[in-house]
């Protein structure tokens, strides 16, 4: 039992060790050594761009929360990234050749031996592992250390070429004291309630006036005359309603989530013997020294030693009667462990979660009626793409199949019924008169189709129809512009040394404000307009949210070098700069020697890996 034990816990550590190095470059992608391009003698192969493209798909995936298809990659420029990416390197790999840059073996043995994924159980460098692993991958010992020595040695031109580039310490100083600059200053609103405003009813002229100055406010976007028709999940729930018998079985198979055993969230440390664990408990026990100082004085981190949550199935009997055992967190041990003696620790306990059948009947119905709808919904999909291909209409589509039949019209950035799926708003907008309907399908597993059946160009509203709207337009202008010209008047007397209370204002008082502050109730512009003044006492005027705030500056203050986090922001600062730099210099430089060793590519290569992309 103990043998078949270690074997699967060996296949599980292997199956870890492939997906460990997948991030590092080493899986196969089609066994292809055709080349998709090449930078003089460098060539860039199919797997090596397959690689890195199925990498960078990955990455776009994990940021939008969702699969990013081939066709969409290629619209942002994906792939033209990663070729790219791929040039660059082999430009400086080709010129790493042609210099003679190389390293020797032992460098590159010191290399593989520091990858994690090549470690065995004692941490330390597996060669059965890493051989495994390189054959499972699609790649030979040799391929691999070929890799790893082109890498060191491009790794050594690019430190030559800009290893040693530093911004100068006063740029980087201007920043900071940019960025850390404060002011100290006073300010008050004046609203309309504030102010002695005598606004007259506007005449006709005056509205015509006004609704011609700002045509572009009164004027409507131009809209789409949309038919559609949709079939979603939730229009086929009522045909697939569960059975009795489908939801015990959903029940029965979710009994890891329904039916949660009593768990412990522990940590595991082992040790050579048992009386080394026994003496590290003696110390934790007396309070000599903790669980965590134990780690630290091993050179362990939490992530080494953590179990996770487990259940007494997946304990020894011994160990599982000790770590259950306790009643509050703590230490126990020594205990067995496939690796030697132990010490456990229990850092939380967590209590059986049981919900019954019933409770949890309803959560189960929405599942599974949800999956059969959706299932449905698939299922309608070739329907409806045949009649819509035999010269069925959208309303002949309706009539002989569940989907629904609407009619909306839309503007740009609509969100109105249908319209409030994003597939849906960028489906209406990519329209053209003639365009025949397409099924399309949705994130939610629904479909639609639409027609275009008129466009609307964008029109000025006559002032007839919107006279209110354009008459309440001009008042809040009046009011501005009234407001604006006494908060200019009392500028004045603010600049000539009186002081906001004298003027009947409520004062509010900053203190060394950085750029970056944001004060509620204010426009966003306040701080802007505040750091643009340029000498104490004077007045900035910043309208907004129908009022207009007076700022008088009282004092300009350089960074403070007591803040703890500004020794931070300079060193942020210097290696964002240098980064920048560096990146700019290399790019220039990888360019340089792109066109001097020309670029071959083969678009047919190209294509076809990604036709193996869906």
């Amino acid at each position: 039992m103990k043998g078949k034990t270690s074997n699967i816990f060996m296949f599980i550590l292997m199956g870890l060790l492939i997906l460990g190095l997948a991030g590092f470059g080493v899986s196969s992608f089609g066994g292809s050594n055709s080349q998709v391009a090449s930078v003089g003698d460098t060539e860039i192969t199919v797997t090596d761009y397959g690689r890195a493209l199925q990498n960078q798909l990955r990455s776009a995936a994990q940021q939008s929360g969702r699969a990013v298809p081939m066709a969409e990659a290629r619209q942002i420029g994906l792939d033209r990234q990663v070729l790219a990416q791929l040039v660059n390197t082999a430009a400086i790999d080709n010129e790493a050749a042609k210099m003679g840059i190389s390293v020797g073996d032992e460098r590159v043995a010191e290399r593989i031996q520091q990858i994690p994924a090549f470690s065995g159980l004692n941490g330390a460098f597996d060669r059965e592992a890493y051989t495994f692993t390189l054959q499972s991958s699609g790649l030979t010992p040799e391929q691999f250390e070929a890799r790893i020595r082109n890498e060191a040695a491009r790794n050594l031109l690019q430190n030559a070429v800009a290893g040693a580039l530093r911004v100068p310490e006063t740029y980087t100083e201007t920043l900071f004291d940019f960025i850390g600059a404060r002011r100290d200053f006073t300010w008050a609103v004046l609203a309309a309630g504030d102010a002695t405003l005598d606004i007259p009813e506007p005449t006709d002229s005056d509205l015509q006036a006004h609704h011609e100055a700002n045509a572009a406010e009164f004027t409507l976007p131009e809209t789409r005359e949309i038919t559609y028709v949709l079939l979603s999940p939730e229009m086929m729930l009522d045909e697939v309603a569960p059975s009795e018998a489908d939801l015990r079985q959903a029940y029965d198979a979710a009994a890891s989530i329904y039916q949660r055993p009593e768990r412990r969230l522990i940590d595991r440390l082992v040790f050579n013997s048992d009386s080394e664990a026994a003496e590290a408990l003696a110390a934790i026990t007396d309070g000599s020294q903790d669980f965590d100082a134990l780690l630290a004085a091993r050179g362990l981190s939490l992530d080494d030693v953590d179990q996770g949550e487990v259940t007494r199935a997946d304990l020894e009997d011994e160990v599982a009667e000790a770590v259950f055992g306790l009643t509050q967190t703590g230490v126990v041990g020594p205990l067995p462990s496939p690796l030697g003696p132990a010490l456990y620790r229990v850092n939380a306990l967590l209590a059986a979660q049981i919900t019954s059948f019933e409770e949890a009947r309803e959560e189960l119905t929405a599942t599974l009626a949800g999956d059969a709808a959706r299932r449905a919904v698939a299922d309608e999909i070739e329907a409806l793409d045949d009649l819509l291909a035999g010269g069925a209409t959208l309303e002949e589509l309706a009539a002989d199949t569940p989907a629904e039949l609407g009619s909306l019209s839309l503007a740009a950035g609509s969100t109105e019924g249908i319209a409030a799926y994003p597939e849906v708003q960028e489906a209406v907008q990519s329209l053209r008169d003639g365009d025949f309907p397409e099924i399309s399908i949705l994130d939610d597993g629904g479909v639609f189709a639409l027609r275009l059946d008129g466009i609307t160009a964008p029109r000025l509203q006559p002032l007839e129809e919107i006279r209110d709207t354009v008459a309440e337009h001009w008042r809040a202008a009046q009011i501005d512009a009234a407001l604006m010209t006494e908060a200019e008047g009392l500028a004045e007397r603010l600049r000539a040394g009186e002081s906001f209370a004298a003027l009947g204002l409520t004062p509010r008082v900053e203190d060394a404000l950085t750029r970056e502050a944001f004060i509620e109730e204010t426009p966003p512009s306040l701080v802007t307009e505040v750091f643009a003044l340029d000498a104490t006492d004077a007045v900035a005027l910043v309208p907004g949210n129908g009022a207009v705030y007076l700022a008088q500056l009282d004092g300009i203050l350089p960074p403070d070098d007591a803040d703890p986090d500004a020794e931070f922001l300079q060193g942020v600062l210097g290696q964002s700069i240098n980064r920048g730099l560096v990146e700019d210099i290399f790019t220039a430089y990888a360019t340089a020697l792109q066109i001097e060793a020309g670029i071959t590519i083969n678009q047919a290569a190209i294509d076809a890996v990604q036709a193996q992309f869906p």
